[in-house]
């Protein structure tokens, strides 16, 4: 594994973390090689996935849900 531990992060470093990981997300999308690419898949799941075990109960906005998403494009 690449990085810290997420489990290992404070809540402020975890998102740092992923502010991080989500900014350059596109640039590796772009200009990284394969193997670039699986790292950054890798760590990004890990990450995010620390996170919603973190945050199970998490806002979630209606307009992000697939309901959601059919009704904006219902309009």
């Amino acid at each position: 594994m690449t990085g810290v531990d997420p489990s290992r992060l404070d809540d402020q470093q975890l998102m740092k973390e992923l502010e991080t990981i989500h900014r350059t997300r596109h640039d590796t999308l772009l200009y990284g090689s394969n193997a670039a690419m699986r790292a950054h898949n890798e760590r990004m799941a890990q990450l995010e996935g620390e996170y919603l075990r973190r945050n199970p109960r998490r806002t979630v906005a209606a307009g992000r849900t697939r309901d959601g998403a059919r009704e904006r494009g219902a309009g």
